[in-house]
């Protein structure tokens, strides 16, 4: 796949200039959006995702088209995830409504430029070490079994990190306890201080960076190409400020989704894991010549982790109705 310098400005460009959009069109002027602004707005990022992976099957071929789908919707069902822990740090710091679009939109963008850290690193580790692979592999594997023992309370886990951040922000910097509008910084005393937006918005930040390490491995199990990574996260982070607002009590519903990702990153990294075998160049491990083994296909990973995010979310649902339901008809009863 060959990419050019002027696609890559281009490209970067288009994705700055949709950011700028989305703030000056709806984040300037706080507001709690409605859920038909939200779902009208996921759904135009959305086509814009597919209509852009459609650009990339026609110009670079089926292979890399199935590779950015499939990156996109690992990188989309990875950030719902996050949302959950979004909700948390919300909740904890009584986030008004109408001033957490800034904080989601700024968040996401501070995301995107670390990512795009990440993935400069990553490419040129795999371009000088074919081993990382064999390293991505075993990360994901243990994040998986991590994401399942944590599975009872996937945000919570998040809580006591997140409260350390913010008392180490307090403690060396000056840092108010009152919101000041939608300002990151006011001044008490004729001192210019933090505000609790900038402290919110600085732990989202720390928070973003600990995600990217699942994220990042996960998407380069699926396509070791920098363009198509770039792309797939970026792409997969936009609209997700409307997406918060548009699940909303959803989240609560999705109760098996950690166990959905959890198996998608397992097979990632099995793919990873053989996908460094069949390039092995490690001394102990064959003479250091490839080993034959399979490699799985750009077809059936989509297959998996479409049919298992299906599997999950319909699961999620279809029991938190009926625990509802049962709930009322205990209720009902009393």
């Amino acid at each position: 796949m060959d990419v050019s310098l002027l696609t890559w400005v281009i490209t970067i460009v288009v994705i700055l200039g949709l950011f700028v959009f989305d703030f000056f069109a709806h984040v300037r002027t706080p507001h709690e959006p409605t859920l038909r602004e939200s779902g009208f707005w996921s759904a135009v990022y959305i086509t814009i995702a597919v209509v852009f992976g459609l650009f990339v099957w026609w110009q670079w071929g089926s292979t890399s088209g199935g590779e950015y789908f499939a990156g996109y919707v690992t990188e989309k069902a990875l950030s719902v995830d996050n949302l959950f822990v979004f909700v948390v740090i919300m909740t904890k710091f009584a986030v008004p409504r109408v001033y957490q679009q800034k904080v989601l939109l700024l968040g996401i963008v501070m995301a995107l430029v670390m990512r795009a850290g990440f993935i400069a690193l990553g490419a040129a580790a795999i371009n000088a070490y074919s081993w990382v692979f064999y390293l991505f592999g075993l990360f994901l594997l243990f994040t998986a079994v991590k994401l399942v023992s944590e599975s009872d309370d996937p945000a919570g886990h998040e809580t006591a990190r997140n409260s350390r951040i913010s008392q180490i922000l307090k403690k060396y910097f000056r840092a108010s306890d009152t919101y000041d509008g939608d300002k990151l910084f006011s001044k008490v005393d004729g001192k210019r201080v933090m505000t609790p937006l900038l402290v919110v918005l600085i732990v989202i930040g720390f928070t973003d960076v600990l995600f990217a390490l699942d994220s990042i491995p996960a998407i380069y199990g699926l396509t070791q190409e920098p363009y198509l990574v770039f792309t797939a996260n970026a792409f997969a982070l936009m609209g997700l400020r409307q997406l918060y607002f548009l699940l909303g009590g959803l989240l609560t519903k999705l109760i098996y989704l950690s166990y959905g990702l959890s198996l998608i990153l397992a097979f990632i990294g099995a793919k990873l894991i053989l996908h460094a075998l069949h390039e092995n160049t490690l001394g102990f491990i064959n003479g250091g010549e490839p080993v034959s083994v399979p490699e799985i296909s750009t077809g059936l990973s989509l297959a998996v982790i479409g049919g298992t995010l299906v599997v999950t979310t319909i699961a999620s649902l279809v029991v938190s109705k009926r625990r509802e339901q049962k709930s009322l008809d205990s209720n009902s009863t009393l």
